[in-house]
């Protein structure tokens, strides 16, 4: 009967970020078209920075507001131990890939630039899989291969001009940046989402802006200013804040796979702000993407498994991973965060890349979908 329920438990889980990793990737891609009304207004590097900053301003405020009100987060704060890896994520995602992209897009054009841009899906779990020992199988494999032609098709042009090697070598490497952030910042994703979220915008607001500032950018009107700051607010900070929580029930691979998803979502938005007419392409890329998605979602990983001894802290509830007691007052009240011990735990059950199964392949026969 446990087991059933810890089943169950683990699939709603798996569902829920899911939806978080979909709905990450629904609001960077309504960023986009969204973007491009105002890039026609502010330089490319200045808008990233002022997205950027409005992400990170936004948060802040959040995070203010919630103070003030008494409603302290669940969530547990970041640890000292954590600033290593968030700002190697703030460095490689926040700071070197938005210039690599710049430089990029500066020399060839933008059909060649979206099709590039579909290496960071790729990468993100290539080097999950082979650096960090992330679990997956066939299916997994061949839904993110679907979902990475969908991306393709869905950016094709086939009258495109000719890319020039050296930016596409930089696009290529603002996709690997972007690709070792999603990875770095997985290590930290037990932390409060909103305060990671926040800490990345503010960052790597202030250098982009300061970059666009030193080579002569300048700032629009207080109006275009302001819109800036929401659409980075929605489609910058509130998406990386649903990241980071899908990024703990799914692992970076799978957790990349559905935000890959963003460039149709964004096209399909697109297509209602701008009265487009959908072409054959946009939908056969749906298509594929469809048949990723569900790929994923049917997936079943199940073998016996070993949980070493850990210490960490989270927000968490007491499941079957979490049989501890408290060693200070408590109210009963679930979710809560707070350093806890996990003791050795030997067992079968479904399960996916969460904070508490991130082992690779090296188990025995399992079940695998």
């Amino acid at each position: 009967m446990g087991g059933v329920f810890h089943m169950q438990v683990s699939r709603h889980q798996h569902l829920r970020g899911v939806f978080q990793g979909l709905a990450a990737a629904a609001l960077f891609g309504l960023s986009t078209p969204l973007a491009k009304i105002l890039v026609g207004q502010i330089s490319p590097l200045l808008l990233a920075g002022m997205l950027y900053a409005g992400s990170g301003i936004g948060l802040s405020i959040w995070m203010l507001i919630r103070r003030v009100a008494g409603r302290p987060s669940a969530e547990t704060s970041l640890a000292r131990t954590d600033l290593p890896w968030l700002a190697g994520a703030v460095a490689f995602g926040g700071v070197l890939a938005p210039i690599l992209l710049m430089v990029g897009l500066s020399s060839m054009d933008g059909a060649t630039s979206s099709l590039l841009l579909n290496l960071e899906a790729v990468l993100t779990a290539l080097i999950a899989w082979v650096v960090f020992r992330e679990n997956f199988d066939r299916r997994i494999a061949l839904g993110m291969l679907a979902i990475v032609a969908g991306g393709v098709l869905l950016a094709w042009r086939p009258h495109a001009g000719a890319m020039i090697p050296l930016g596409a070598a930089a696009i290529a490497g603002a996709c690997l940046c972007w690709g070792i952030d999603n990875n770095l910042t997985r290590a930290v994703s037990g932390g409060d989402p909103v305060q990671i979220a926040a800490i990345k915008g503010v960052v790597a607001g202030v250098i982009n802006i300061a970059a666009a500032l030193l080579v002569g950018h300048r700032f629009p009107g207080v109006l275009v200013t302001l819109a800036t700051g929401i659409v980075g607010f929605v489609g910058y900070g509130l998406s990386l804040v649903l990241f980071v929580l899908a990024l703990r029930s799914l692992g970076t691979a799978r957790t990349g796979a559905y935000f890959s998803t963003a460039p149709f979502l964004g096209a399909g938005v697109s297509l209602v702000l701008f009265a487009e007419q959908p072409s054959l392409l946009f939908w056969c890329a749906g298509a594929l993407m469809a048949v990723g998605v569900w790929l994923h979602l049917a997936e079943r990983h199940e073998h016996v498994h070993v949980h070493e001894t850990m210490t960490h802290d989270h927000r968490h509830v007491h499941d079957e991973h979490h049989q501890h007691e408290h060693d200070f007052p408590w109210d009963g009240k679930e979710p809560h965060a707070h350093p806890h011990r996990h003791a050795p735990l030997v067992h079968s059950h479904a399960h996916y890349p969460d904070l508490h199964h991130r082992h690779g392949n090296d188990h025995g026969p399992g079940k695998g979908g």
